[in-house]
């Protein structure tokens, strides 16, 4: 798994046609990616909430309690392998209009690569800061579309013509999944399933 993150940051093309022979041949194997990618920023946020905690005024910093942090990361965990699952059914709900027919592991392994990069960006939750959080999700949404364009040819078998306007109608499917979590996140802290601070 890690030869697989350092190759998608160094040299993604000649990866990415590691990675469409790997799940080609035994594709099961590598939801363990997904899985223990996925809980990096949920493990970052949680020590950084409970032991390091946010100052936005340079003030004594605000901390969560460590059962609401550890429930909260727990739901962005789930939150995380939803969105990836999601991103793969829709890839696979888009693929016959592209002139593709991947099978539904497939286009949710691609999914789970893809969004490495937002795995981990994660890590910046280990020191709260907006300043940084910001630039590291930034970076990491911008390297995930990068991924999404150059790695949807070697994945999905098609042209780089057809797999950038493959790669364009993902990246839209994927604001809106980004829109509708952030109204779900919003809700939640609504009914009281938001943040416990300590006193």
């Amino acid at each position: 798994m890690l030869h697989h993150i350092l190759g998608l940051l160094s040299h993604p093309h000649s990866e990415w046609d590691k990675i469409n022979g790997e799940i080609r041949d035994r594709g099961h194997d590598y939801i363990w990616h997904l899985l223990i990618l996925a809980a990096i920023p949920g493990v970052a946020s949680l020590i950084g909430a409970t032991h390091v905690g946010w100052s936005l005024t340079g003030l004594d910093p605000i901390r969560l309690t460590v059962g609401s942090a550890l429930a909260m990361s727990l739901i962005s965990y789930l939150a995380i392998i939803g969105a990836v699952i999601t991103m793969g059914m829709f890839t696979h709900w888009m693929a016959k209009t592209f002139g593709t027919a991947p099978s539904y592991q497939r286009c949710i392994m691609f999914a789970a690569y893809v969004a490495t990069p937002l795995y981990l960006c994660g890590l910046m939750a280990l020191y709260p800061s907006l300043p940084l959080t910001l630039f590291g999700i930034l970076a990491g949404i911008a390297y995930a579309v990068y991924l999404l364009y150059i790695g949807m040819p070697h994945i999905m078998g098609i042209s780089f013509e057809r797999g950038f306007m493959f790669a364009t109608s993902l990246v839209c499917a994927g604001l809106v999944l980004l829109v509708v979590m952030k109204v779900a996140s919003a809700m939640a802290w609504q009914i009281g399933f938001g943040p416990v601070f300590m006193h």
